[in-house]
């Protein structure tokens, strides 16, 4: 699939398959592009838990959710405290380690673009994926339950399989314009376009 087509294509698919498991060579390379993601300082502070059968189960019981019957979740964790070790190192200049000197939790946006690999890639492998939100009284129990260290934060689950949905919600209508978007060189000034450009009018616009 060429890369605008599966931009396109992305969509967050809400029902699954429940018999058609996830093929292993597709989570392998799933995996693999999350681990590739960007990284600031190259700290590389994300983990990702991959829950299956009765840990997936267990997970789905905790949470209260069905997850559409996805056979797969993956959940995205940041590690703060490898960015702030990484940070702390000559090179960096902080060695107090003091997370208020930053701008933003670069650990939370880092394991989120890794989340968008995720997405990206199971549509390059053919399948569907939602990512749900977790609630502040289920994160401290998936601590508990399945071992993740008190510094690594999940930022929510994603759930993969084979999608059950007809076709996708056509969002055309909901989409916010492009010049309510984009601002070019000064705020309120929309992108010139060229009218023999044919990307306006590509698949991008229509979701």
């Amino acid at each position: 699939m060429e890369f605008r087509q599966l931009v396109a294509a992305r969509h967050m698919v809400r029902r699954f398959d429940p018999h058609r498991p996830v093929p292993r060579a597709s989570l392998h390379r799933i995996l693999d592009h999350a681990r590739r993601g960007p990284s600031a300082g190259f700290s590389q502070g994300q983990a990702f838990l991959v829950l299956e059968g009765p840990h997936l189960r267990r997970f789905l019981n905790q949470a209260g959710k069905t997850a559409g019957n996805a056979p797969l979740i993956i959940v995205p964790i940041a590690n703060k405290t490898a960015y702030l070790d990484r940070y702390a190192h000559p090179d960096k200049g902080y060695p107090d380690r003091d997370e208020t000197t930053w701008t933003m939790p670069y650990w939370l946006l880092d394991t989120a673009m890794a989340a968008l690999l995720i997405l990206q890639t199971a549509v390059d492998e053919g399948l569907g994926a939602w990512f749900f939100a977790l609630t502040p009284h289920h994160r401290p129990l998936l601590h508990t339950t399945f071992d993740i260290p008190h510094d690594h934060d999940p930022i929510g689950a994603i759930a993969i399989g084979y999608s059950a949905q007809p076709h996708p919600r056509d969002l055309t209508t909901r989409r916010r314009p492009r010049d309510e978007i984009i601002h070019y060189g000064h705020w309120g000034h929309p992108l010139p376009y060229d009218p023999n450009d044919p990307t306006p009018g590509n698949d991008f616009t229509k979701r």
